[in-house]
């Protein structure tokens, strides 16, 4: 991913954190419940945690306990960062990383408005994160890895920071086969977290060759196309993005308004990317949501 596509990644999901997306919306609420949500779980943090933009829960398999540090790769609004915060109780901590300034501060809001004390959020790359050597116990994300230029940049990271018997349990999307030229060649569909997916085979050898043992990379059987539950979502792109080019072609999109950009920028939102996707292609033929398995041997 180069420097340009990069920044589009971070625009795109800046202007998420600026929209009012939330579990208060219904369809944001299927989404979240279609990747294994519960309601309960939905209901006890903050509404605007969540955007719809999960592809699995890995709080619920990655076995957290009272007093264990967890880390959140793409946090977002902290969803996930909120649920673990649950799990890990007042002495210990959950930590998310996010290099999308508004996300971060999204999470910082909410994390204020629920009052959470064992939580805290970094603007930083999953590839680089602030953190020391051993000081985590698990390692989660959901639906980001695929986004990450250098993978096995990550892979390494991780484990670097876990702990010595330290876990990963991530939720990402991963190749069942090659995607036809056109979409892997589509930019929108990279923001989507379709384009940029490695398959499930080198997800695997990628960690095996970070060090970790124990891998196992699982298909969760949920629908991808759920992303079409949410609806309404602006057309246009923001101002920082209007003369923006990058080497990947982009789908034009329907425009709205006079302030509306030009056909030679991304012009979808992520959730209408993902739409488009779904009205083009079966998704779940190509792609699968994982459940991501591996341990840092002792």
């Amino acid at each position: 991913m180069s420097n340009e596509i990069e920044q589009v990644v971070r625009d795109k999901y800046g202007q998420v954190a600026q929209s009012n997306l939330s579990s208060h919306d219904s369809g944001v609420r299927a989404v979240a419940e279609a990747f294994g949500y519960t309601p309960d779980e939905l209901a006890a943090i903050p509404a605007s945690a969540n955007m719809g933009l999960s592809c699995g829960n890995p709080t619920a398999f990655a076995s957290l306990r009272e007093g264990e540090t967890v880390v959140d790769l793409g946090s977002g609004g902290g969803l996930d960062v909120f649920l673990a915060a649950k799990k890990v109780g007042a002495t210990g901590r959950a930590i998310g990383i996010d290099m999308t300034p508004q996300m971060v501060q999204r999470a910082k809001n909410n994390a204020s408005e629920g009052e959470y004390s064992n939580v805290e959020f970094h603007l930083a790359q999953i590839d680089k994160m602030p953190l020391n050597n051993g000081s985590a116990d698990c390692i989660i994300s959901n639906c980001v890895i695929n986004l990450a230029s250098d993978k096995q940049a990550v892979f390494l990271e991780i484990f670097r920071v876990l702990k010595p018997g330290g876990r990963v349990a991530v939720s990402d999307i991963a190749l069942k086969k090659p995607l036809p030229p056109e979409l892997a060649k589509d930019l929108m569909a990279y923001v989507g977290c379709v384009a940029g997916a490695i398959s499930v085979e080198d997800y695997r050898r990628g960690l095996l060759a970070a060090g970790f043992s124990h891998v196992h990379v699982v298909d969760a059987g949920s629908d991808l196309n759920a992303y079409t539950k949410i609806e309404g979502q602006s057309g246009c792109c923001s101002p920082a993005m209007e003369k923006r080019k990058t080497e990947l072609p982009v789908t034009a999109a329907s425009c709205s308004g006079p302030t509306c950009c030009q056909e030679t920028v991304p012009t979808k939102s992520v959730h209408e990317a993902l739409a488009s996707i779904a009205e083009r292609y079966d998704v779940n033929d190509y792609a699968a949501s994982v459940k991501v398995y591996a341990v840092k041997p002792k």
